[in-house]
């Protein structure tokens, strides 16, 4: 009896210590993996009763605010979007079935006032405690209204994205994507969204201008000319026979136009009337180390550093089966048509606006932002974003060369519809083709007053029977021409 009895009291006190590990672990250690679920009803119903900061455009125009809903007694606040399609990749959505995107995801923090500043901890404590409502804060963007209006109607009807910086401080002044989609219809009426791809066959959601991977075609050449000259194999004396073709692995690579040879021409002129030849020679003396080593510099290889969430960037570089290709496998690719932005090379738009900017700044990479600063519910300031620069991807001399054929290409070369009376502006056209007609992807990157650099611009284009210089040009001209003649006006 009294073994049954011993028996009976170490059961029981193993599943008294059970109970007791198992509370404490429910309730101490497993809670903010709980909190932090977003099935979680309790925290999704919480946070729609604080009232979320305003979106911000850089006039100060609205972006993404709250519509107030009295349920049951209880104030929870919804967002509305006024801008409707023309922002929504930037500053993406925040709903209750299809959680967040964009700057709604990446700046939620600041804009439910559960960032870590001690003023704002001290404000929602005080809430809690006093039951008032929790008020976030307002961020303010740098994207300026006029000319990502002008963006998005240049590319409205296409598959197609721009971006827009300012040079000397990564600022991103345009983000546009198209086709794009109206975030005010996320909760509502999602499938909507979802037939609104279009002949593009990707949804709408995707955001083409930092996370859209394209070949790059000819606009890859300034990243080869930063090698070339940067290293030292090439000066701009060099020269370059061109027969119309260049011969690599047995095989001839054409010029883009094969009707005329250019015959001897200088590195100016290869870049300036963007001779595929020359670069694929190019290419071959350099080797594809050093190219994408020059590449790395401007950012290749990183998800670009602005400030979106994670899942809405994407790297350039060389692709493989929908992945970047393992380092140790780049000394097998082929120098020659990687030299001029062929081979399985894929970049995002954000980038080569990046490449341009860097050009633009002397050879500086900025980090690109779109969050300004940070505004209280009270109107005071909480946090400045300053510029910070990534990296030196080339010496000051080489960029300026490259700045000055760049501005040959628009002034004299394939890029003349870019041309803005009165201002100086450097470019390059890019064409890839994908061997069928009518679906080649088109390009121009392009920076203004070169004397003074005020933006720089990437537009890509999808299934084009024209050229860079012919289709994208003109828009990046659009765009620069918005951001040039429309002042900024703070937002206070």
């Amino acid at each position: 009896m009294n073994h049954q009895i011993s028996r009976l009291a170490v059961a029981s006190l193993v599943l008294v210590i059970s109970l007791i590990v198992g509370t404490t672990y429910w309730q101490a250690w497993a809670a903010p993996d709980l909190a932090d679920r977003r099935d979680n009803a309790i925290k999704v119903v919480a946070q729609f009763t604080i009232k979320r900061g305003a979106i911000l455009a850089a006039d100060g125009s609205v972006l993404a605010r709250n519509r107030p809903r009295r349920v049951s007694g209880r104030t929870f606040y919804f967002r509305r979007y006024p801008a409707r399609e023309r922002f929504a990749h930037a500053v993406g959505y925040s709903t209750q079935a299809r959680s967040r995107a964009g700057l709604e995801q990446s700046r939620n923090d600041f804009l439910t006032g559960a960032n870590a500043n001690l003023s704002t901890l001290l404000d929602t404590t005080l809430d809690r405690l006093r039951g008032a409502t929790i008020e976030g804060n307002d961020v303010i963007t740098t994207l300026r209204p006029v000319p990502q209006r002008v963006a998005n109607q240049a590319l409205a009807g296409q598959c197609a994205a721009a971006a827009a910086l300012e040079p000397k401080t990564g600022k991103v002044l345009v983000m546009a994507s198209s086709p794009s989609y109206d975030p005010n219809l996320v909760e509502r009426n999602f499938s909507r969204i979802q037939r609104g791809a279009g002949p593009c066959g990707v949804a709408p959601l995707l955001n083409r201008a930092s996370s859209g991977l394209f070949a790059p075609g000819s606009i890859f050449k300034v990243i080869t000319a930063s090698a070339a000259l940067d290293s030292g194999t090439y000066s701009t004396a060099s020269t370059f026979v061109d027969p119309g073709y260049c011969v690599e692995y047995g095989q001839r690579v054409n010029n883009y136009d094969t009707s005329t040879p250019f015959g001897t021409v200088s590195f100016t002129q290869a870049l300036v009337n963007s001779i595929n030849s020359s670069f694929c020679e190019m290419g071959k003396k350099l080797g594809p180390e050093k190219i994408l080593d020059y590449a790395r510099r401007y950012g290749f290889y990183a998800d670009p550093p602005v400030d979106l969430p994670s899942g809405e960037r994407a790297p350039s570089g060389l692709y493989k089966a929908g992945k970047l290709l393992p380092r140790s496998q780049e000394s097998r690719a082929d120098p020659g048509r990687l030299a001029f932005g062929q081979e399985r090379m894929l970049v995002t738009p954000l980038q080569m606006a990046m490449v341009a900017g860097a050009i633009a700044n002397r050879g500086v990479v900025m980090k690109p932002y779109m969050t300004d600063r940070v505004r209280k519910p009270d109107g005071t300031q909480l946090v400045k974003m300053k510029p910070h620069e990534l990296r030196r991807a080339v010496k000051t001399e080489t960029a300026d060369k490259i700045a000055a054929m760049m501005e040959g290409v628009v002034s004299g070369g394939t890029g003349t519809a870019a041309q803005i009376p009165g201002v100086r502006v450097a470019g390059k056209t890019g064409t890839a083709e994908t061997g069928r007609q009518g679906r080649n992807t088109t390009w121009f990157i392009s920076f203004a007053p070169v004397d003074d650099p005020k933006v720089a611009v990437a537009v890509v284009l999808q299934n084009q029977s024209g050229t860079g210089g012919s289709t994208a040009a003109p828009i990046a001209k659009q765009i620069m021409e918005a951001i040039l003649r429309t002042p900024s006006k703070r937002a206070d």
